[in-house]
């Protein structure tokens, strides 16, 4: 009889903690429709100029960092896009070719994702992406890659309150489309601003630079010249002018001989004998995090790039002009100058960029 009441006296009071508990639980918040505007701080870099048809919001952003760090988009949960586009690594891979999900490697290396709103001509290496939200979708059902489906990933999604409730903050509807996904990562992506290096601070009179990098300034910024070698520069504003140290083009910098050319680049896309080995010119922005370089990531380290410019130039058919004239004489760069070269370039680094909590994973 004891025992039977002590039992029922346990149970009772296991009933109401559970019952107290329950109380105590707060109401599940109801996901509405939020348009509250994202704005993006860029410095002293030029205003972006935004899609019309795809506002940056708050949520949106949110939606689309989720996504960015969602494993779910790949075949077998392993894999996000941040697993290739690391912010510790300028949002780019330190491996020469990313592995995918079925551990194949790529066939280029992976490009920085970072002051996309400064980019207007084509997304990729080749440029086969018109539009970043084009570009954000490709990996998932490329098979080096995610290797997944777009249907499977909406299945997926769907299967999760917490997509559908941020859905609907970000587009007012919990139908989770493939569309919806890609202008969601396109508001991220063009989110991921770096605009805070030594070199910015430099140029705002915050700081100054040592004598090596304003040597390596000077010969980043001055022209090559043939006829008086000891006024000639590195001349790498042709290419990597402005203030995101890019030029939006495509261009081919004289890595490889007709002969010994083995990936056509912009030409596969546009069909044009003229743009055979041109790729896309990269932001010079954080390059000092963005090893290995070029499209096939052949260099590891800044010295082997200004060695290549300085005296590797390999003539081809479209080899471009600026850089087929520095081909019988190289850029005259002294061992010290490419020091200071290196040095300049490594006040591009933004470490602000680098720790930006609202670019890291939101789980």
């Amino acid at each position: 009889m004891i025992a039977t009441i002590k039992k029922v006296i346990f149970l009772s009071t296991i009933l109401f903690l559970v019952i107290a508990c329950k109380k105590e639980q707060p109401p599940k918040v109801i996901a509405v429709l939020d348009e509250t505007p994202y704005v993006i701080e860029h410095g002293a870099l030029p205003a972006p100029d935004l899609p019309v048809d795809n506002p940056l919001t708050k949520q949106g952003v949110q939606l689309g960092r989720m996504l960015f760090y969602e494993p779910m988009l790949s075949n077998n949960g392993t894999q996000s896009c941040a697993s290739c586009h690391r912010q510790a690594d300028g949002f780019s891979d330190s491996s020469r070719f990313s592995l995918g999900v079925e551990m194949l490697p790529g066939t280029r290396q992976a490009m920085p994702v970072f002051n996309m709103a400064w980019h207007s001509n084509e997304f990729f290496w080749d440029g086969r992406a018109h539009l970043l939200r084009d570009q954000s979708l490709l990996p998932i059902e490329d098979p080096l890659e995610m290797n997944e489906s777009l249907p499977n990933v909406i299945a997926k999604l769907n299967g999760s309150e917490l997509y559908q409730d941020q859905f609907i903050r970000a587009f007012g509807s919990p139908e989770i489309t493939s569309e919806k996904m890609a202008l969601a990562m396109e508001q991220f992506m063009l989110s991921i601003v770096s605009y805070n290096s030594r070199y910015d601070k430099y140029i705002a009179g915050e700081v100054q630079f040592t004598d090596s990098e304003e040597r390596g300034r000077v010969l980043f910024e001055t022209e090559y010249n043939p006829f008086f070698p000891n006024l000639s520069g590195a001349d790498c504003v042709h290419c990597h002018g402005g203030k995101n140290f890019e030029n939006d083009l495509y261009m081919n910098n004289g890595l490889d001989s007709d002969a010994t050319l083995t990936d056509i680049g912009r030409e596969a896309v546009t069909q044009d004998p003229n743009d055979k080995g041109k790729f896309k010119v990269p932001t010079l922005r954080n390059v000092a995090l963005t090893a290995p370089y070029m499209h096939d990531g052949r260099f590891q380290t800044l010295e082997e790039v200004v060695n290549h410019y300085n005296s590797g130039i390999q003539v081809s058919s479209t080899v471009d002009p600026t850089v087929f004239n520095t081909y019988d004489t190289g850029l005259f760069l002294t061992p010290q100058d490419k020091v200071d070269l290196v040095n300049f370039l490594k006040t591009l680094t933004d470490l602000t960029f680098v720790n930006e909590e609202s670019y890291k994973s939101p789980f």
